[in-house]
């Protein structure tokens, strides 16, 4: 995988919920991705329940979880992705 160089790291506790977002830049793309990026946004509770979550885990490749269902993400810059994330936390 080369190297990896953490450039996104924030964690927010509110109202029984935590969102952490967590972006590095690899010195080069996995492959299977055509971005030099590796991501974990979430949304959650206090207790450990996923109510969101999107990352793009090896194998996996660009997705985003739902409560329990999996879905495919497509990728386009990282301002997208973490204005794609807080959209889908604001309507939950």
């Amino acid at each position: 995988m080369g190297t990896a160089r953490e450039i996104v790291r924030y964690r927010k506790e509110k109202n029984g919920r935590i969102i952490e977002v967590v972006i590095w830049h690899l010195s080069e793309p996995v492959a299977g991705r055509l971005h030099p990026f590796k991501y974990r946004l979430y949304c959650g509770l206090t207790d450990g329940t996923c109510i969101l979550r999107y990352d793009n885990e090896r194998g996996k490749g660009d997705h985003r979880h739902v409560g329990s269902r999996e879905e495919t993400y497509r990728f386009t810059t990282l301002r997208r992705l973490v204005e794609d994330f807080e959209a889908d936390v604001e309507r939950m």
